[in-house]
């Protein structure tokens, strides 16, 4: 039986439970002396790791931070192995992190900016419940399934990583299962199928990055639905905080605890880093959410607000009349190496005469070969009739890399003289008028389309709104034609 209060703080009368007793729970980490707790951890620490632990576990940030620099290897190796110990604020469910902290939760969500640790918090909670859980059922969900992989049970801190010197957790990827020594099983599911968890069911589960997830709604309503194990069955969320409809919901919902966290709390990132990243984003909307944890809500004067793009959400589109690619080459990538990102949209005509979008194929980093591939098995999936691509960054040099990737490719060569957002400009008039939807989310375009400003700037993520712009060049096609706004001339 799951334990009902798996992953509470310890209070001051429960340090020496024995280590399958009802009554354990993890060890809160204010205080200064270590305690003993459930979590399984194996014998054998050293009188150094006690004291570093005893030390970390009072000093402040930049103090813990020099601390950790001046540990050897071998040292760090073995303060990883005692982590719950020193867990810094936000990554445990002690009152000095979490909002609202109550023996009754049941879902737990961490908004925290990018390297804050969510990844291993997530992972030592779920490495926990398994430990003092046997035969527990659990769920890992993500984006997609090679997010799972990758991030959540591969990753430097995820599941794999975590497991305790004295455990040997065994990952069957053919079946996308871990299994652990004691008969718990954790199970992999992704936002992309949803109909996945139709049907299993579970104690717990660990839900990873819920603002990138396509088809959240139905995702997280599968995955309640068989939420029914045990007595008092829990969620752990892990997210970079984005103002989308659900995880403002799951916000809303009773029994729900909250830590925040930014980027600059975790002590073991390289101080190079914190501080390239805090002086190139400190201030900026991109670096509130991104790293400081914020969740942010609308641009003032945006094209697209949040309300707008979710009223125009549709789970599938009507019978398809045509289907154009709209794409925006990386500036610089034509013809030497990778560039920035290369926005792919895939844009369908409706029956009803409605447009749709169908796909993000967007990538980042990509060779002129590597994003023209993209390209053209974006076309090939979706049986475009057209590729539309801005020809400003490299000309006909444009066509040709694209010609590389698929001679039989219908490619159509503008050259806008506006500027990106007076170009979008038409096409939020679609959204307006309810002639424009996406079919599912599209987390990183919706993102680009929020933070374009009318009469000019943009806020949203990244340098440039490539993927907003490849959605333009699609629309502006399939919708506007020749009695656009856009001044095109086709090369």
């Amino acid at each position: 039986m799951i334990d009902d209060r798996c992953g509470d703080p310890v209070g001051p009368d429960e340090a020496e439970a024995p280590p399958h007793s009802p009554d354990a729970a993890p060890s809160d980490t204010s205080d200064a002396e270590p305690r003993a707790t459930s979590c399984g951890e194996p014998s054998g620490e050293s009188d150094g790791a006690r004291d570093v632990i005893a030390e970390l576990a009072v000093l402040p940030a930049a103090q813990r931070a020099m601390l950790i620099g001046s540990l050897s290897a071998a040292e760090r190796y073995e303060l990883h192995d005692r982590w719950e110990r020193w867990a810094h604020p936000g990554q445990h469910l002690a009152d000095r992190g979490a909002e609202n902290t109550a023996d009754d939760w049941r879902i737990w969500v961490i908004l925290a900016g990018r390297g804050f640790g969510k990844t291993r918090a997530g992972a030592e909670w779920v490495s926990q419940v398994a430990r003092d859980n046997p035969g527990a059922r659990i769920a890992l969900v993500g984006a997609t399934l090679e997010d799972v992989r990758r991030v959540m049970i591969e990753g430097e801190s995820g599941l794999l990583a975590v497991a305790r010197d004295d455990e040997d957790p065994v990952w069957r990827a053919h079946v996308g299962e871990v299994h652990f020594g004691n008969g718990a099983l954790a199970s992999t599911y992704s936002a992309e199928a949803p109909e996945g968890l139709r049907g299993p069911e579970h104690h717990v589960a660990w839900c990873d990055e819920i603002a990138k997830w396509r088809n959240g709604a139905a995702t997280w309503d599968n995955l309640m639905m068989g939420l029914r194990l045990g007595t008092l069955p829990r969620i752990v969320v892990t997210t970079t905080p984005r103002p989308v409809a659900l995880l403002r919901r799951i916000l809303a919902l009773p029994g729900v605890v909250r830590s925040h966290g930014r980027t600059r709390d975790n002590p073991h990132l390289p101080a190079s880093f914190v501080a390239a990243v805090t002086a190139t984003y400190a201030g900026t909307r991109l670096g509130r959410q991104e790293l400081d944890g914020e969740l942010i809500e609308d641009v003032a004067g945006a094209l697209w607000t949040r309300e707008l793009v979710e009223s125009r959400r549709v789970a599938f589109a009507p019978e398809v009349r045509r289907v154009v690619v709209g794409v925006d080459p990386p500036a610089g990538s034509v013809s030497g190496g990778p560039g920035d990102a290369c926005g792919i949209v895939a844009v369908a005509l409706g029956g009803d005469g409605f447009a749709y979008v169908l796909e993000d194929a967007s990538v980042s980093g990509a060779s002129p070969e590597g994003w023209a591939r993209a390209v053209a098995e974006c076309a090939a999936r979706h049986g475009a009739d057209r590729v539309i691509a801005e020809a400003n960054q490299g000309g006909k040099m444009v066509g040709s890399v694209l010609a590389g990737a698929d001679r039989a490719m219908p490619v159509k060569l503008v050259h806008a003289s506006l500027g990106k957002v007076a170009r979008a400009e038409p096409v939020a008039a679609l959204y307006e008028s309810g002639r424009a939807w996406h079919v599912g989310a599209f987390p990183d375009l919706e993102d680009e389309l929020c933070g374009l400003i009318a009469g000019g700037g943009y806020e949203g993520p990244g340098r440039s709104p490539d993927r907003a712009d490849a959605l333009v060049w699609a629309m502006t096609e399939v919708m506007l034609g020749p009695r656009a706004r856009v001044s095109v001339r086709v090369l």
